[in-house]
Protein backbone atom coordinates (compact mmCIF):
# COMPACT_ATOMS: atom_id res chain seq x y z
CA UNK A 1 0.00 0.00 0.00
CA UNK A 2 0.81 3.29 -0.73
CA UNK A 3 2.43 5.32 2.11
CA UNK A 4 0.73 8.87 2.01
CA UNK A 5 2.45 10.99 4.66
CA UNK A 6 6.06 9.89 3.12
CA UNK A 7 7.51 12.43 1.26
CA UNK A 8 10.46 11.04 -0.72
CA UNK A 9 13.66 12.20 0.48
CA UNK A 10 15.30 10.88 -3.13
CA UNK A 11 13.49 13.83 -5.72
CA UNK A 12 15.17 14.57 -8.32
CA UNK A 13 15.63 11.29 -10.55
CA UNK A 14 12.58 9.94 -12.61
CA UNK A 15 11.75 7.30 -10.56
CA UNK A 16 11.78 9.18 -7.58
CA UNK A 17 9.49 12.29 -9.45
CA UNK A 18 7.26 9.44 -10.48
CA UNK A 19 6.70 8.02 -7.07
CA UNK A 20 6.01 11.44 -6.06
CA UNK A 21 3.99 11.98 -8.37
CA UNK A 22 1.94 8.84 -7.93
CA UNK A 23 1.74 9.68 -4.28
CA UNK A 24 -0.34 13.35 -5.03
CA UNK A 25 -2.49 11.30 -7.59
CA UNK A 26 -3.66 9.06 -5.04
CA UNK A 27 -3.98 11.90 -2.31
CA UNK A 28 -5.68 13.96 -4.76
CA UNK A 29 -8.15 10.66 -6.32
CA UNK A 30 -9.52 10.51 -2.65
CA UNK A 31 -10.14 14.36 -2.33
CA UNK A 32 -11.44 15.74 -5.27
CA UNK A 33 -11.22 19.20 -4.15
CA UNK A 34 -9.70 20.70 -7.02
CA UNK A 35 -11.71 18.73 -9.89
CA UNK A 36 -12.95 21.62 -11.34
CA UNK A 37 -9.84 23.83 -11.66
CA UNK A 38 -8.55 22.03 -14.98
CA UNK A 39 -8.38 18.83 -17.21
CA UNK A 40 -5.68 17.41 -15.03
CA UNK A 41 -8.09 15.89 -12.16
CA UNK A 42 -11.03 14.64 -14.04
CA UNK A 43 -8.37 12.93 -16.10
CA UNK A 44 -6.97 11.76 -13.00
CA UNK A 45 -10.49 10.76 -11.76
CA UNK A 46 -10.98 8.19 -14.77
CA UNK A 47 -7.91 6.11 -12.66
CA UNK A 48 -7.30 3.94 -9.95
CA UNK A 49 -3.69 3.73 -10.55
CA UNK A 50 -0.98 5.94 -12.14
CA UNK A 51 2.11 3.82 -14.13
CA UNK A 52 4.76 6.39 -15.81
CA UNK A 53 3.04 6.95 -19.35
CA UNK A 54 -0.31 7.88 -17.55
CA UNK A 55 2.13 10.63 -15.28
CA UNK A 56 3.33 11.70 -18.21
CA UNK A 57 0.27 12.24 -19.94
CA UNK A 58 -1.07 14.06 -16.82
CA UNK A 59 2.21 16.20 -16.07
CA UNK A 60 1.95 17.54 -19.87
CA UNK A 61 -1.89 18.10 -19.73
CA UNK A 62 -1.35 20.36 -16.31
CA UNK A 63 -0.47 23.76 -17.72
CA UNK A 64 0.88 24.74 -14.08
CA UNK A 65 -1.54 27.78 -13.40
CA UNK A 66 -0.92 27.32 -9.72
CA UNK A 67 -4.58 26.93 -8.62
CA UNK A 68 -4.70 23.73 -6.89
CA UNK A 69 -1.32 24.22 -4.91
CA UNK A 70 -3.18 27.03 -3.53
CA UNK A 71 -6.55 25.84 -3.19
CA UNK A 72 -5.28 22.26 -1.31
CA UNK A 73 -5.59 22.11 1.83
CA UNK A 74 -3.18 19.32 2.56
CA UNK A 75 -0.24 21.91 0.90
CA UNK A 76 2.55 22.75 3.87
CA UNK A 77 2.62 22.78 6.42
CA UNK A 78 0.17 19.58 6.36
CA UNK A 79 2.51 16.25 6.74
CA UNK A 80 1.03 15.68 3.27
CA UNK A 81 2.61 18.47 1.86
CA UNK A 82 1.15 18.45 -1.08
CA UNK A 83 2.29 19.95 -4.23
CA UNK A 84 1.00 19.30 -7.84
CA UNK A 85 2.48 21.96 -9.53
CA UNK A 86 5.88 21.01 -8.56
CA UNK A 87 5.41 16.78 -8.51
CA UNK A 88 3.88 17.06 -12.33
CA UNK A 89 6.65 20.37 -13.72
CA UNK A 90 9.49 17.74 -12.48
CA UNK A 91 7.82 14.48 -14.19
CA UNK A 92 6.84 16.94 -17.24
CA UNK A 93 11.05 17.64 -17.90
CA UNK A 94 11.89 14.08 -17.18
CA UNK A 95 9.02 13.02 -19.90
CA UNK A 96 11.27 15.50 -22.38
CA UNK A 97 14.10 13.99 -21.71
CA UNK A 98 12.91 10.41 -22.01
CA UNK A 99 10.83 11.07 -25.38
CA UNK A 100 14.06 12.69 -27.34
CA UNK A 101 15.31 11.74 -30.31
CA UNK A 102 18.24 10.26 -31.09
CA UNK A 103 17.93 8.81 -27.60
CA UNK A 104 21.61 9.38 -26.40
CA UNK A 105 21.01 13.30 -26.77
CA UNK A 106 18.95 12.80 -23.70
CA UNK A 107 21.04 14.50 -21.32
CA UNK A 108 20.50 17.80 -23.70
CA UNK A 109 17.31 18.64 -21.34
CA UNK A 110 19.41 19.18 -18.40
CA UNK A 111 22.11 20.62 -19.71
CA UNK A 112 20.25 22.89 -22.30
CA UNK A 113 20.24 26.00 -20.38
CA UNK A 114 20.67 29.75 -21.17
CA UNK A 115 24.25 29.58 -21.78
CA UNK A 116 24.34 26.71 -24.19
CA UNK A 117 21.74 28.46 -26.28
CA UNK A 118 23.37 31.51 -26.52
CA UNK A 119 26.73 30.52 -27.34
CA UNK A 120 25.47 28.38 -30.17
CA UNK A 121 23.51 30.99 -31.72
CA UNK A 122 26.57 33.85 -31.18
CA UNK A 123 29.39 30.92 -32.71
CA UNK A 124 27.18 30.88 -35.63
CA UNK A 125 27.02 34.36 -36.22
CA UNK A 126 30.37 34.76 -35.48
CA UNK A 127 31.26 32.32 -37.94
CA UNK A 128 29.55 33.94 -40.79
CA UNK A 129 30.70 37.32 -39.60
CA UNK A 130 34.25 36.02 -40.13
CA UNK A 131 34.05 34.17 -42.96
CA UNK A 132 32.02 36.92 -45.07
CA UNK A 133 34.06 39.65 -43.75
CA UNK A 134 37.59 37.73 -44.49
CA UNK A 135 35.54 36.97 -48.26
CA UNK A 136 35.35 40.58 -48.86
CA UNK A 137 34.49 43.50 -46.03
CA UNK A 138 33.32 45.61 -48.85
CA UNK A 139 30.11 43.97 -49.30
CA UNK A 140 29.81 42.51 -45.66
CA UNK A 141 29.98 46.21 -44.25
CA UNK A 142 28.21 47.71 -47.71
CA UNK A 143 24.79 49.57 -48.04
CA UNK A 144 22.64 47.19 -50.28
CA UNK A 145 19.11 47.91 -51.24
CA UNK A 146 16.39 45.91 -53.11
CA UNK A 147 15.34 43.27 -54.13
CA UNK A 148 18.24 40.28 -53.28
CA UNK A 149 20.15 42.25 -50.86
CA UNK A 150 20.04 40.13 -48.51
CA UNK A 151 22.02 37.79 -50.95
CA UNK A 152 24.93 40.14 -51.58
CA UNK A 153 25.93 39.07 -48.40
CA UNK A 154 24.98 35.14 -48.26
CA UNK A 155 23.94 33.36 -51.38
CA UNK A 156 20.42 32.36 -51.26
CA UNK A 157 21.67 28.47 -52.21
CA UNK A 158 23.86 28.28 -49.21
CA UNK A 159 21.25 29.95 -46.62
CA UNK A 160 18.53 27.76 -48.22
CA UNK A 161 20.71 24.49 -47.31
CA UNK A 162 22.20 25.89 -43.90
CA UNK A 163 18.84 26.30 -42.49
CA UNK A 164 16.85 24.30 -44.47
CA UNK A 165 18.56 21.37 -43.15
CA UNK A 166 18.36 22.40 -39.61
CA UNK A 167 14.75 23.42 -39.49
CA UNK A 168 14.22 19.87 -41.42
CA UNK A 169 16.72 17.76 -38.54
CA UNK A 170 14.20 19.62 -36.06
CA UNK A 171 10.82 18.82 -37.64
CA UNK A 172 12.29 14.97 -37.74
CA UNK A 173 13.35 15.07 -34.09
CA UNK A 174 10.43 16.39 -32.84
CA UNK A 175 8.41 13.95 -34.94
CA UNK A 176 10.33 11.18 -33.34
CA UNK A 177 9.91 12.41 -30.34
CA UNK A 178 6.08 12.70 -30.34
CA UNK A 179 5.97 9.39 -32.05
CA UNK A 180 7.24 7.84 -29.29
CA UNK A 181 5.16 10.21 -26.38
CA UNK A 182 1.82 9.13 -28.58
CA UNK A 183 2.97 5.40 -28.56
CA UNK A 184 3.67 5.31 -24.90
CA UNK A 185 0.00 7.08 -24.21
CA UNK A 186 -1.43 4.68 -25.99
CA UNK A 187 -4.34 6.55 -27.31
CA UNK A 188 -6.77 6.67 -30.53
CA UNK A 189 -7.66 9.82 -32.27
CA UNK A 190 -10.72 11.15 -34.02
CA UNK A 191 -11.35 14.26 -35.09
CA UNK A 192 -14.00 15.24 -32.87
CA UNK A 193 -11.25 14.85 -30.43
CA UNK A 194 -8.97 16.97 -32.49
CA UNK A 195 -11.01 19.58 -33.38
CA UNK A 196 -11.38 20.08 -28.98
CA UNK A 197 -7.97 19.93 -28.85
CA UNK A 198 -6.76 22.56 -31.43
CA UNK A 199 -9.76 24.79 -29.43
CA UNK A 200 -8.23 24.05 -25.94
CA UNK A 201 -4.71 24.81 -26.89
CA UNK A 202 -5.41 28.04 -29.16
CA UNK A 203 -7.77 29.32 -25.97
CA UNK A 204 -5.08 28.06 -23.56
CA UNK A 205 -8.30 27.11 -21.66
CA UNK A 206 -6.37 25.26 -19.10
CA UNK A 207 -4.46 28.31 -18.11
CA UNK A 208 -7.41 30.26 -16.31
CA UNK A 209 -7.36 28.47 -13.06
CA UNK A 210 -11.16 27.18 -13.37
CA UNK A 211 -11.99 30.77 -14.63
CA UNK A 212 -10.62 33.04 -12.30
CA UNK A 213 -7.30 33.10 -13.74
CA UNK A 214 -3.63 31.57 -12.90
CA UNK A 215 -1.45 32.08 -10.08
CA UNK A 216 2.29 33.44 -10.16
CA UNK A 217 3.43 34.34 -6.91
CA UNK A 218 0.39 34.36 -4.21
CA UNK A 219 -3.15 33.37 -4.18
CA UNK A 220 -4.37 36.36 -6.35
CA UNK A 221 -5.39 34.83 -9.97
CA UNK A 222 -4.10 36.95 -12.77
CA UNK A 223 -4.45 36.67 -16.72
CA UNK A 224 -1.80 38.05 -17.42
CA UNK A 225 1.39 35.09 -17.94
CA UNK A 226 -1.40 33.47 -19.83
CA UNK A 227 -1.98 37.05 -22.18
CA UNK A 228 2.18 36.83 -22.30
CA UNK A 229 1.92 32.78 -23.63
CA UNK A 230 -0.86 33.92 -26.37
CA UNK A 231 1.18 36.75 -27.41
CA UNK A 232 4.31 33.95 -27.91
CA UNK A 233 2.13 31.73 -29.29
CA UNK A 234 0.36 33.50 -32.28
CA UNK A 235 3.27 35.62 -32.68
CA UNK A 236 5.26 32.31 -33.27
CA UNK A 237 3.26 31.28 -35.91
CA UNK A 238 2.30 34.98 -37.39
CA UNK A 239 6.51 34.35 -37.77
CA UNK A 240 6.53 31.13 -39.09
CA UNK A 241 3.53 32.28 -41.43
CA UNK A 242 5.63 35.20 -43.06
CA UNK A 243 8.93 32.58 -43.78
CA UNK A 244 5.96 30.13 -45.75
CA UNK A 245 4.63 33.44 -47.53
CA UNK A 246 8.09 35.09 -48.52
CA UNK A 247 9.07 31.26 -49.66
CA UNK A 248 6.12 31.37 -52.24
CA UNK A 249 6.88 34.73 -52.83
CA UNK A 250 10.73 33.47 -53.89
CA UNK A 251 9.49 30.12 -55.49
CA UNK A 252 6.54 30.73 -57.27
CA UNK A 253 7.02 34.50 -58.50
CA UNK A 254 10.95 34.92 -58.25
CA UNK A 255 10.02 38.02 -55.22
CA UNK A 256 13.28 38.30 -53.81
CA UNK A 257 13.68 39.69 -50.19
CA UNK A 258 13.78 42.24 -48.56
CA UNK A 259 10.04 43.11 -49.47
CA UNK A 260 8.81 46.67 -49.29
CA UNK A 261 7.04 47.35 -45.46
CA UNK A 262 3.39 47.13 -46.62
CA UNK A 263 4.23 43.72 -48.45
CA UNK A 264 2.65 40.55 -46.50
CA UNK A 265 6.12 38.55 -45.70
CA UNK A 266 6.97 42.10 -43.71
CA UNK A 267 3.80 42.98 -42.01
CA UNK A 268 2.76 39.38 -41.03
CA UNK A 269 6.60 39.14 -39.93
CA UNK A 270 6.87 42.34 -37.84
CA UNK A 271 3.05 41.75 -35.85
CA UNK A 272 4.62 38.59 -34.72
CA UNK A 273 8.32 39.60 -34.23
CA UNK A 274 6.48 42.34 -31.84
CA UNK A 275 4.32 39.73 -30.20
CA UNK A 276 7.64 37.81 -29.31
CA UNK A 277 9.05 40.57 -27.94
CA UNK A 278 6.55 41.48 -25.19
CA UNK A 279 5.51 37.97 -24.84
CA UNK A 280 8.59 36.60 -23.61
CA UNK A 281 9.98 40.04 -21.76
CA UNK A 282 6.85 39.17 -19.97
CA UNK A 283 7.01 35.23 -19.73
CA UNK A 284 10.53 36.28 -18.27
CA UNK A 285 9.64 38.56 -15.70
CA UNK A 286 6.38 36.26 -14.43
CA UNK A 287 9.43 33.36 -14.24
CA UNK A 288 10.96 35.51 -12.02
CA UNK A 289 8.34 36.66 -9.78
CA UNK A 290 6.74 33.06 -9.57
CA UNK A 291 6.87 30.52 -6.49
CA UNK A 292 9.18 28.78 -6.19
CA UNK A 293 7.69 25.92 -4.18
CA UNK A 294 5.86 25.61 -7.25
CA UNK A 295 8.84 25.32 -9.74
CA UNK A 296 10.91 21.83 -10.74
CA UNK A 297 14.40 23.46 -10.25
CA UNK A 298 16.02 21.29 -12.85
CA UNK A 299 13.34 23.29 -15.72
CA UNK A 300 14.94 27.04 -14.57
CA UNK A 301 17.48 27.06 -17.31
CA UNK A 302 16.01 24.98 -19.74
CA UNK A 303 12.82 27.65 -19.35
CA UNK A 304 15.18 30.85 -19.56
CA UNK A 305 17.11 29.72 -22.91
CA UNK A 306 14.21 28.87 -24.71
CA UNK A 307 12.19 32.01 -23.93
CA UNK A 308 15.48 34.47 -24.29
CA UNK A 309 16.50 32.54 -27.79
CA UNK A 310 12.79 33.01 -29.17
CA UNK A 311 13.40 37.26 -27.55
CA UNK A 312 16.76 37.49 -29.24
CA UNK A 313 15.62 35.98 -32.64
CA UNK A 314 13.16 38.67 -32.50
CA UNK A 315 14.62 41.67 -31.69
CA UNK A 316 17.30 40.85 -34.42
CA UNK A 317 14.90 40.76 -36.76
CA UNK A 318 12.97 43.52 -36.05
CA UNK A 319 16.38 45.13 -35.88
CA UNK A 320 17.47 44.09 -39.55
CA UNK A 321 14.31 45.21 -40.80
CA UNK A 322 14.77 48.43 -39.39
CA UNK A 323 17.96 49.11 -40.54
CA UNK A 324 18.57 47.13 -43.58
CA UNK A 325 19.66 50.00 -45.95
CA UNK A 326 22.36 50.94 -43.59
CA UNK A 327 25.80 49.11 -42.96
CA UNK A 328 25.08 47.23 -40.48
CA UNK A 329 22.89 45.35 -42.31
CA UNK A 330 25.50 42.49 -42.99
CA UNK A 331 26.20 42.02 -39.34
CA UNK A 332 22.75 42.01 -38.33
CA UNK A 333 21.91 39.80 -40.58
CA UNK A 334 24.66 37.04 -39.51
CA UNK A 335 23.66 38.10 -36.04
CA UNK A 336 19.78 37.25 -36.94
CA UNK A 337 20.55 33.78 -39.05
CA UNK A 338 22.92 33.21 -36.02
CA UNK A 339 20.24 33.13 -33.80
CA UNK A 340 17.44 31.37 -35.88
CA UNK A 341 20.23 28.65 -36.70
CA UNK A 342 20.83 28.19 -32.55
CA UNK A 343 16.83 28.42 -32.03
CA UNK A 344 16.03 25.29 -34.81
CA UNK A 345 19.21 22.97 -33.98
CA UNK A 346 18.11 23.39 -30.24
CA UNK A 347 14.22 23.03 -30.79
CA UNK A 348 13.80 19.16 -30.29
CA UNK A 349 16.00 19.91 -26.60
CA UNK A 350 14.20 22.69 -25.26
CA UNK A 351 11.24 23.92 -23.69
CA UNK A 352 9.59 23.60 -27.24
CA UNK A 353 8.53 20.28 -27.11
CA UNK A 354 6.34 21.25 -24.07
CA UNK A 355 4.30 22.22 -26.41
CA UNK A 356 3.48 19.70 -28.51
CA UNK A 357 3.16 16.86 -25.81
CA UNK A 358 0.66 19.31 -23.93
CA UNK A 359 -1.22 19.45 -27.51
CA UNK A 360 -1.06 15.45 -27.32
CA UNK A 361 -2.21 15.29 -23.97
CA UNK A 362 -5.34 17.47 -24.77
CA UNK A 363 -6.00 15.34 -27.62
CA UNK A 364 -5.85 12.22 -25.75
CA UNK A 365 -7.86 13.88 -22.89
CA UNK A 366 -11.30 14.90 -25.19
CA UNK A 367 -11.12 11.43 -26.36
CA UNK A 368 -11.20 10.21 -23.32
CA UNK A 369 -13.66 12.32 -21.92
CA UNK A 370 -16.16 11.31 -24.84
CA UNK A 371 -15.81 7.68 -23.97
CA UNK A 372 -16.07 8.20 -20.92
CA UNK A 373 -19.45 10.40 -20.92
CA UNK A 374 -20.61 7.49 -23.22
CA UNK A 375 -19.71 4.86 -21.27
CA UNK A 376 -21.76 6.57 -18.58
CA UNK A 377 -24.96 7.07 -20.46
CA UNK A 378 -24.95 3.43 -21.13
Amino acid sequence: MLDITRINPQAGSPAANHAEAERLMTICNACRYCEGLCAVFPAMEMRRAFPPADLNYIANLCHSCGACYYDCQFATPHEFAVNVPQALAAVRVDSYAAYTWPRFLSGAFQRNGLMISVIAALSVAGFMIAFMAFNDPKVMFGTHVGQGAFYKIMPHGAMVAIFGAAFLYSLFALAMGFRLFWKDMGTTIDVRSLLQAIRDAGELRYLDGGGVGCMNDDDRPRDRRRLYHHLTFYGFWLCFASTCVATIYAYGFNWHAPYRIYDLPVVLGTIGGIGLVIGPIGLLFAKRQRDPAMAAGSQSGMDAGFILMLLLTSITGLLLLAMRATPAMGTLLALHLGFVFGFFVTMPYSKFVHGIYRFGALVKYAHERRMHAGAAQE
